[in-house]
């Protein structure tokens, strides 16, 4: 990293939004790296996860949210509360909407996001994603009837599958920077450890592999993390569900899911940590995991006081 200049700019910048708007694969294209787990399901992100873009006249700190829903149990209770403290942290907030269902007028000022940054009431940037997805025609009138929900400070279109207008954006997001020093080291991209990125790889897999309500009632503990310098990483992973018959969808005949799971999910893992791996992993019933403040506690699911 170069010399830092003397008007450095630094903030906070939170994405929020509905769930599948592409909160996730944003906050990658801005990075420009892979650092939130994306698949088409919609609540994947679970946690508030801090990336950090750098250069030596700015520094972004994105906070990727979950979804905004209205809970039905306790993880989602909780992960409201990480929604809601990345926007009371943020300098500028990030209104993701997808481009096609506001087309179809799913988007009023009712929405459970729109509620959301009226009561936060900071500097706000309505980004309409997915904007590919749109005849060329029908960009600008969309643009200017969203305007109507909220008083936006800018109004962006952009694609995060394509890169199109990402670079605009994060230049857009440093005029309203305030100047102040950086807040990370500049050459780190997130404040949190590999193992939690481990964990996140590992359920990104079962998303891809398994359907209906199963991945959604998983969660993966990282019970064991051993670093060698020579020979493979040791890794051991707690797979948790909430019922017996969940276990056994996980598992698969004579083991088969389980391997297929492994071996999609060590190669991913050996691709982001740079590292050949040995992963291990097992399948655990918690029951109603979901709604034990205990156990959510103890996985990593707790609120910052």
């Amino acid at each position: 990293m170069s010399e830092l200049t003397p008007h450095f700019r630094a903030g906070y910048v939170a994405l929020i939004g509905e769930p599948n708007v592409g909160k996730s694969t944003l906050l990658n294209a801005l990075l420009q790296q892979k650092l939130s787990i994306v698949t088409e399901k919609p609540q994947t992100t679970r946690h508030k996860i801090l990336g950090i873009s750098s250069s030596d006249s700015y520094q972004i700190i994105f906070l990727d949210t979950p979804g905004i829903i209205k809970p039905k149990y306790l993880l989602q209770e909780v992960m409201m509360k990480f929604a809601s403290s990345a926007v009371a942290d943020a300098d500028i907030v990030l209104l993701l909407v997808d481009a096609q269902k506001a087309q179809q007028k799913k988007y009023t000022e009712n929405s459970e996001a729109v509620e959301k940054i009226k009561a936060a009431n900071k500097t706000t940037f309505l980004v309409v994603n997915k904007i590919d997805l749109l005849k060329k025609e029908d960009v600008l009138p969309l643009l200017v009837e969203l305007q109507v929900l909220f008083p936006f400070a800018e109004v962006i279109p952009v694609s995060a599958l394509t890169g199109f207008n990402v670079q605009d954006l994060v230049s857009t997001i440093v005029r309203y920077l305030p100047e102040h020093p950086p807040y990370y080291d500049t050459d780190i991209v997130s404040d949190a450890q590999e193992r939690f990125f481990v964990s996140e790889i590992i359920r990104e897999k079962i998303f891809e592999q398994f359907k209906e309500e199963v991945p959604y009632s998983t969660t993966v503990d990282i019970v064991e993390f051993k670093e060698r310098e020579t020979g493979k990483h040791f890794i051991s992973a707690d797979i948790i569900v909430e019922r017996d018959s969940q276990k056994g969808i996980l598992i698969g005949k004579q083991g088969a899911a389980l391997k297929k799971l492994g071996s999609t999910a060590r190669t991913a893992i050996e691709d982001f940590l740079g590292h050949a791996v040995f992963l291990e992993l097992h399948v655990k019933v918690k029951k109603d995991w979901r709604d034990d403040q205990r156990l959510l506690n103890k996985l990593g699911y707790r609120v910052e006081e």
